[in-house]
């Protein structure tokens, strides 16, 4: 039985590649636009200046405050935003690892907020839209049905130097479990195999990482990063059905950039 970890992000990915199918054979004639089209900037409330400070004095924004600040709907070209579902949630109480120094990752790819943050955003779950390969679809390549990204998107909050150190500790984890670890999400286990860095940019401080999964003899791949401003850190946990076929996908650049707009 497939575990939490993928089965949570495959399902929603799933449903949305049959949309593009559906979409295909009815021979809509909708238009598709650039995936790679940045976001469209949101307007940060006043809360959004604590966010850009630095040091001992800063105040973290409340959940409140955050909630502002968080992706919603028309803030990403291309994209789909919806608050997580209570299924798609996972506490950071429920994520287990045989290595306690890997804790961080697991949350990263969890979509868990890092550290003790003092205010959280609700998750957003982020779903590339079926336009962006409609075109491929209806030219016979049925996989392309499947090329689409699934990013859940978690803001957390600290006070003082909390966010650098926070930031610091996961870069530390992302490092020390570079060759695996096994992790377990409301008591299924899954086998993390490789922690790879990638490039990544974008805020005060940014880091992402390919996390290879072994999946019933199958390994597929998640792409985390996260993105310091000021005290808050965006944590993006991205997967796409194709990594499963062995074939690699961006990170979720509009996305991000997206997000960490509407930080200030």
């Amino acid at each position: 039985m497939r575990s939490t970890l993928v089965r949570r992000t495959a399902v929603a990915a799933a449903a949305v590649s049959l949309a593009v199918l559906a979409t295909a054979c009815s021979g809509s004639a909708e238009k598709g636009g650039d995936a790679g089209q940045k976001g469209d900037k949101g307007k940060a409330s006043a809360s959004a200046e604590a966010p850009g400070g630095e040091g001992a004095g800063v105040k973290a924004p409340s959940s409140a405050e955050l909630e502002k600040l968080a992706l919603a709907e028309g803030d990403v070209k291309l994209h789909e935003v919806k608050k997580s579902t209570a299924a798609e949630k996972i506490t950071a109480a429920e994520i287990q690892t045989d290595k306690p120094e890997c804790v961080a990752v697991a949350r990263a790819v969890a979509g868990v907020a890092q550290g003790q943050p003092v205010g959280t955003a609700e998750a957003r779950r982020v779903n590339e839209k079926p336009e962006k390969n409609k075109k491929a679809v209806e030219a016979g390549d049925v996989m392309a049905a499947f090329d689409l990204t699934t990013t859940q998107v978690v803001l957390g909050s600290y006070d003082g130097k909390g966010a650098e150190g926070a930031f610091a500790a996961l870069r530390t984890a992302a490092a020390d479990c570079a060759g695996g670890f096994t992790t377990t999400w409301k008591g299924e286990q899954s086998k993390v195999t490789k922690v790879t860095e990638v490039k990544a940019a974008g805020g005060d401080e940014a880091a992402a990482w390919d996390v290879a999964v072994d999946q019933e003899g199958e390994t597929v791949t998640y792409k985390i990063a996260a993105v310091r401003k000021g005290a808050v850190i965006g944590s993006f946990s991205s997967f796409n059905l194709i990594s499963s076929q062995g074939k690699d996908f961006p990170l979720p650049s509009a996305v991000i950039e997206a997000q960490v707009a509407k930080l200030g």
